[in-house]
């Protein structure tokens, strides 16, 4: 390599010269002394030597820097471009449960018309070969469906995670018979417990999930499933007791489909007597598997205080300033009271519906529309808020 360099340093010095000190045409040549022109333009030959030759030092010097540079940027690329798959997994049983399934994947995500959600995934795409970060179940609220909450899935999954969000059997979009079916607070968190034994027993997501890290989200009713696998027991008498004691709750107490008690001018909480009959008058279906929870505006007064106070996993708690299905005194801030070491919070401004992602069209149920924000709030806007907080708070427990 220095000989080359410098092979080419001279050929390029000698033709200047030569160029320099050749005598124009006509001109007597001077044997004595060059002519003064000729000498400065012998200063510039040195000179122009001098830099041929730094220039070339310079650019070997920096190849090796320029090289490892450009193998850094193609090693961190693949780890910054990571979107979310998705896949539909049916977990066979009496009543099969669809679950969505949003995972990592190296392949570019596209925004996905699925009726009135917009996910951005691309649906059937290859898993990273990057190990999962972890598991997360997401459970929706009563009436609600596997894609409701795709905002949250498809960010967690672009992080690393394997999210599966399962669409209830009898509390969804097109089925709300559990509600009066007597187990509705045994039955809702059992079914997210079917599902995580079905994809731990899965051939190709069971050796991928990491040990004790598995959590769970939910909305709602979603967030009293999350609360009961992580220990909160639920005692359907005090759903009753509630409605008849408060004026205040009037979106829990109607969402049922009791007959009002007597005297009373509106109608009564979640099929709580009922449910009683079958369910027991507590109901325990704690699932160890679950190492952290995310409740957003939780159906909860219904849990226990003692058994909330026993909770010994995280646990986050996030309340909707302007809920008006449920009304956070009486239940998120229920749970944030007891539950020890919560991480609880009320975002300004939103309504109960604040947490789903936003639909493309009105989703019109007993609770109101689902695609409607209170004047003012921009749902679109708070998610990536609500991504960051939960990425953030699911991140601290694995670590």
């Amino acid at each position: 390599m220095r000989s080359r360099l410098s092979f080419c340093i001279s050929r390029r010095a000698a033709a200047f010269r030569r160029r320099a000190l050749e005598p124009a045409a006509g001109a007597a040549y001077s044997a004595v002394k060059p002519p003064p022109r000729a000498a400065i333009d012998e200063r510039r030959t040195v000179t122009l030597i001098l830099f041929l030759a730094l220039r070339s030092a310079w650019r070997l010097a920096c190849a090796p820097l320029l090289a490892a540079f450009v193998a850094l940027l193609a090693w961190a690329a693949p780890a910054s471009a990571q979107y979310a798959g998705l896949r539909t997994l049916v977990v066979p049983g009496a009543e099969p449960v669809t679950v969505a399934l949003y995972y990592p994947t190296p392949a570019v995500a596209r925004t996905q018309p699925m009726g009135p959600w917009r996910p951005m995934v691309t649906p059937g795409a290859p898993v990273a070969a990057a190990p999962l970060k972890g598991l997360v179940l997401i459970s929706h609220g009563t009436g609600g469906h596997e894609l409701g909450h795709h905002n949250l899935a498809t960010r967690l999954a672009a992080d690393g995670y394997l999210v599966a969000a399962p669409r209830h059997p009898g509390d969804n979009w097109e089925d709300r018979s559990m509600i009066t079916s007597g187990r509705y607070f045994s039955e809702r968190p059992r079914q997210v417990s079917r599902v995580l034994d079905a994809l731990l027993a899965h051939p190709e997501w069971g050796p991928r999930i990491p040990a004790g890290r598995i959590g769970a989200v939910g909305h709602s009713a979603g967030g009293y499933t999350v609360l009961a696998l992580a220990g909160a027991q639920a005692e359907p008498a005090r759903a009753v007791q509630h409605c008849r004691s408060v004026a205040d709750d009037p979106g829990f107490c109607s969402l049922g489909k009791l007959t009002p008690a007597p005297g009373a001018s509106r109608p009564v909480a979640p099929a709580a007597a009922p449910a009683g009959a079958q369910d027991g008058s507590l109901v325990s279906v704690a699932d160890p598997r679950i190492r952290a929870v995310v409740a957003l505006a939780p159906m909860a007064v219904v849990l226990t205080p003692q058994s909330l106070a026993a909770i010994a996993v995280p646990v986050k708690v996030v309340m909707a300033e302007r809920d008006v299905v449920l009304q956070g005194q009486y239940h998120g801030q229920h749970v944030a009271a007891h539950v020890p070491g919560v991480d609880a919070s009320t975002v300004p401004s939103a309504g109960h519906f604040a947490f789903m992602a936003q639909a493309a069209w009105p989703l019109p149920s007993d609770a109101g529309d689902a695609a409607a924000n209170p004047e003012g709030f921009d749902r679109v806007a708070y998610h990536a808020t609500l991504e960051n907080q939960v990425a953030e708070f699911l991140g601290r427990q694995w670590r």
